[in-house]
């Protein structure tokens, strides 16, 4: 599946929507999240570290001012956050190379901030329906994200839509 879009009516549904990528997700996969300040990304982050799992003591939370956190869980997780990134060689300086299709699972948060294109396997897009609900657009980017979009679509219990 190249596409898929779904809706969550609360913020546990889209933490269990990010726990069921979680436990899908295979070593070197990089989702790229994307959508406005508060639509959700940190909580769907939490979701995916749960299904990673990533023990509660290591509490996952937006690195706005580290710019990446590493937890550690049946896969690695490294979760940078672009917001406050000033220039592109940030990345580069924060060793993403390293971390990105390696031995984890690579999230990054604000990944639209980027002027060059960020090899990913799933594109993310979060955005408010209302102030409980939000709206999930995947986009597969390799055959990896496909495999994802194809478990995510056949076993999530949301109101899913294929695009």
């Amino acid at each position: 599946m190249e596409r898929w879009q779904t809706t969550t009516g609360s913020p546990e549904a889209t933490r269990d929507l990010g726990r069921l990528l979680g436990e899908f997700a295979v070593a070197g996969l990089v989702v790229l999240l994307n959508g406005d300040l508060g639509a959700g990304k940190t909580c769907f982050a939490q979701g995916v570290a749960s299904g990673l799992e990533v023990s509660s003591a290591s509490p996952v939370t937006s690195p706005s001012y580290t710019l990446l956190n590493i937890h550690q869980g049946r896969l690695p997780l490294y979760h940078f956050d672009l917001y406050r990134l000033s220039q592109v060689d940030d990345l580069t300086d924060l060793g993403y190379d390293d971390f990105a299709e390696g031995d984890g699972l690579t999230l990054v948060e604000w990944a639209d901030r980027m002027t060059e294109v960020l090899p990913a396997s799933v594109d993310v897009f979060i955005e408010h329906s209302s102030e409980q609900q939000r709206k999930l657009s995947f986009k597969a980017l390799d055959g990896r994200g496909r495999d994802l979009l194809d478990h995510l679509a056949k076993d999530a219990s949301f109101s899913d839509k294929p695009v």
